[in-house]
């Protein structure tokens, strides 16, 4: 790939997904850049998403429900998606995942270099206000 010319508007997309950890939509993205950067289109923000996740400096995380979510953290761990509320949540494994992962490699005569785990059901937030498991109001699938 060629050298990706700097842009403001992509690093300050870039810093805002490392700052926080929400797993923002681009969406929630958008609103963000256009307070620093009032004339962004939803466009802009959108091809800048899908190039920071090609380039590897943020991971687009897609659940199966409702739209992609945007992740700035790229050190090894897996997502929770709550079914009730639609959150995701960072699920760090004890052991990093390491334990699935030989496992799988041990059946498997391939390399693998990395592997991606996600977990649905009911987050505690939920649970408390009255959500049940396997209820959802974004869609069970």
């Amino acid at each position: 790939m060629a050298a990706v010319k700097f842009s403001r508007q992509r690093e300050y997309i870039r810093r805002n997904l490392a700052e926080r950890r929400d797993h923002p939509t681009a969406d929630m993205v958008y609103r963000d850049v256009r307070k620093a950067f009032p004339n962004v289109s939803l466009g802009t923000v959108y091809r800048n998403l899908s190039l920071l996740a090609k380039l590897g400096d943020i991971r687009r995380i897609s659940g199966g429900e409702g739209a992609d979510r945007f992740d700035g953290r790229m050190d090894p761990h897996d997502h929770f998606f709550c079914r009730v509320c639609g959150g995701v949540t960072d699920l760090p494994l004890a052991d990093g995942g390491q334990i699935l992962k030989k496992r799988a490699q041990k059946d498997f005569a391939g390399h693998i270099d990395r592997q991606v785990v996600e977990f649905f059901g009911t987050c505690p937030k939920c649970l408390k206000a009255g959500g049940a498991k396997g209820l959802s109001v974004i869609g069970n699938k």
